[in-house]
């Protein structure tokens, strides 16, 4: 991927951006499941969002030279452009980066969409990747997500104090659908 272009396409926003990736891939996704079923296919672009993911962490590295959580954490305003995001933070410093999201148009707009599950493997399937990419000395929980049915989604960034010992929990690579699945 060209960095450039990246940088490029999320001008428009990032939510308008995931807006338009749901729209041409859910009809993609029903047809290529009616063929080759519907988990096998949910699988394939999980893991390849989680690719791209990780690519777009390993980007953000090189446009801004630095890959500390305070670095990190100045990222935070794209996410939010045209109040994508309504964040409460709760901690930041050097090792330590934890906020609320109270608010998340994301998830509003996928289940406007009926796209429920695929808004969770597009946005919220993403967010342990794109640090990983990032930094793989920084790990993240985040137990619960609004578009999993929770009142807010927790999200916990951590300076590991034992890189290769702690990692992304699969939970969050492969985060719980929502019930109402049409895939």
């Amino acid at each position: 991927m060209n960095d450039t272009r990246d940088v490029e396409l999320n001008a428009i926003g990032v939510l308008k951006r995931r807006e338009i990736e749901a729209r041409i891939l859910a009809p993609l996704v029903d047809a290529l499941s009616r063929d080759f079923g519907g988990e096998r296919v949910l699988q394939i672009v999980r893991e390849t969002i989680v690719g791209i993911a990780r690519d777009q962490g390993r980007q953000l590295v090189q446009i801004s030279g630095d890959n500390s959580l305070r670095q990190f954490a100045t990222v935070l305003p794209s996410w939010t452009t045209e109040d994508a995001l309504e964040i409460e933070v709760l901690a930041q410093s050097e090792d330590e980066l934890r906020f609320n999201v109270t608010r998340c148009r994301y998830a509003e707009m996928y289940e406007a969409l009926g796209l429920s599950e695929l808004g969770a493997i597009l946005s919220c399937g993403r967010d342990a990747a794109l640090i990983e990419g990032f930094n793989s000395d920084i790990s993240l929980e985040r137990p619960q997500t609004i578009l999993g049915g929770a009142s807010h989604c927790d999200f916990q960034y951590f300076v590991s104090p034992h890189p290769a010992e702690i990692r992304a929990p699969e939970s969050l690579l492969h985060p719980p659908l929502p019930a109402n699945s049409r895939f």
